[in-house]
Formats: structure tokens, sequence, C-alpha cells
């Protein structure tokens, strides 16, 4: 049964410093009724910043802490002098950092595209604070053809001056993983990973250093089935978009091969990534959380 908003959550935003000296935004959606349920944390896509989960977080603090950051160099985090630390492992710091002065020991990961990456690399770093997965699009294997679209436009997208041009360039990018999005989807797009500069014109959200390091870091990835296989023993849904170019649906059976206790779900008429705000993802996490159980009885 999903849970009905019959009272909002508390919403409070931290600035937690780093251990190399910049300062992380994390915004913190509280339920009014505090349960014994582990904190979920949701962690956005390379360009992504914690807006993306606004309306997600909304709905699932009816039963849960919600967290939400900014990574390094995206929203209302700090840009990082240097662009060679936007990879996982600096990343990988930045998380222990934050469920450290949140005080969120044990949490459950909603990760889009890099944060479904970062979520496998904490069941090798930082196993105990693992309570459960949410993988949107992404998987052990990440395809080529996805990631070379990508490090085309990221960090090179020309200026634009009003969120119209923001919209349509977003459509350009992005319109074949969401071919039913209205003009009005698009405007409500474009305000999570763009911001007013401070003139009335918009800007990406994200420092463009970041498609440096991406491409900088272009190759085969590391093998990442072993830290795929490390969530055998952690609830985990796994959703793909059915059109997606980063995860295939070899991987996807691949997936579901090396867990069988694999919860999934193909989004149809969705690519790169799924928004999350989809009915049928609302139902697979609302099924997933009720698997977990609370804290207090983990423990």
């Amino acid at each position: 049964m999903l849970p009905r908003m019959d009272e909002a959550a508390s919403i409070f935003e931290h600035r937690v410093p780093t251990a190399d000296g910049l300062t992380l935004f994390c915004r913190e959606y509280r339920p009014s009724r505090p349960g014994t349920a582990p904190a979920v944390l949701c962690l956005p896509g390379l360009t992504r910043n914690s807006r993306d989960f606004a309306s997600l977080a909304e709905w699932l603090a009816v039963t849960h802490r919600v967290l939400t950051p900014d990574l390094r160099g995206r929203g209302l985090s700090d840009h990082d002098p240097n662009w060679r630390n936007y990879q996982p492992m600096t990343y990988m710091g930045d998380i222990g950092t934050l469920l450290t002065a949140l005080a969120a020991p044990r949490v459950i990961v909603i990760g889009t595209s890099l944060g479904g990456l970062l979520a496998m690399m904490m069941a090798a770093m930082l196993p105990n604070a693992l309570a459960g997965v949410v993988l949107n699009d992404i998987g052990p294997e990440v395809d080529k053809a996805g990631t070379d679209r990508i490090a085309g436009y990221v960090g090179k997208l020309p200026p634009v001056v009003t969120w119209q041009d923001a919209a349509a360039q977003a459509r350009l990018i992005h319109g074949r993983a969401m071919p039913d999005f209205t003009d009005a989807d698009w405007l409500r797009f474009v305000h999570c990973t763009y911001r007013d500069d401070g003139t009335g014109h918009p800007r990406l959200d994200m420092d463009p250093r970041i498609g440096d390091a991406m491409r900088e870091a272009a190759g085969p990835l590391p093998d990442l089935w072993p830290l795929f296989r490390l969530l055998g023993k952690v609830p985990t849904l796994a959703i793909r978009g059915a059109t997606s170019d980063i995860l295939s649906a070899a991987t996807f059976a691949r997936m579901q091969q090396e867990h069988p206790d694999l919860q999934v779900l193909t989004v149809p008429n969705r690519g790169h990534t799924p928004t999350l705000d989809e009915p049928v993802c609302r139902g697979a996490i609302r099924a997933l959380l009720e698997r977990i159980p609370s804290i207090a009885a983990a423990g």
C-alpha cells in the first residue's frame, strides 16, 4: 500500500565541510513521525543535482528520512579548483563524510547513473552502511555508445538566453530518452538542471570541467561485476529504461542471473534515465522499501 501525504515533511539544508576544504550541500527531508527505518540517500547522475529527487524525496519522507546531496561541482556544493578530483574515489570520500556528519550510519541508496556506480562501490568500501540499493539505469557494464554520447556534450553546451532556450536544448539532448515529455515537462526538467545566473538567464548548474574529467578518464571501465556481486545479500532494485544506451538488455539480464533475488523493472518509453517519478518506478521503490527491516530489527 502506498503512503498518504497526510503531513508534510520538514526540510533542512546542510553544508558539510570535506576533508580537502570544500563545502558540500545536502537537503534533508525529515518525516513528521520519525521511525526506525534506515535513511534514504539519493545520489544523482554525472551532470545532475539534488533537485532531481525533490518530488521523490517528499513522497518518501512520509516514512523515511531522506538525504539528497549535491556532489562536489554540482548545485549548491563548491566547485573543485582541481577538476581531476571529479572522479568516483573522491565522491566516495565525500559520501563517507556526509554520512558521518549527518548521523546516517545505515542508508538505502537510490543511485541514478553515476550515483548507482557509487552505490556499488559502497558495497565494497562502506558495506555496513548499505541497507538497500536502487540502481537507476546503471549496471556493472556501461555501453560505450552511451558514454560517447554523454562525453560529446558534457561541459561543451553553448550558453542559452531564456528558459525556453534551455528547454529546447534539453529536448535536443534528451528527447529520445523521454519522448512523451510535454513543453511543461521540459521546463520542469531544466529548472532542475539549470540555475538563474542572477541576471535572469539560465546556466547549467554544474562545473563544466566535469566534462574534462570524464573525457580524460575515457577508456574501458574496470571490471565492476565483483562490486555488483557484493550486493547479493542486499535488497536491490534494478531499473532500466527500455531504450537505454547505457544499460543494455544483455547486461540487465546477466544482472538477474548474478543476483537471483534482484528486483527488476523495465520502464517503457524511457531511455537514460527514468526520472523515478513514473508510477511504475514509485511502486517498485515502495516494494523494495517494504523488504528492508528497520534499524532496530536489523540490530
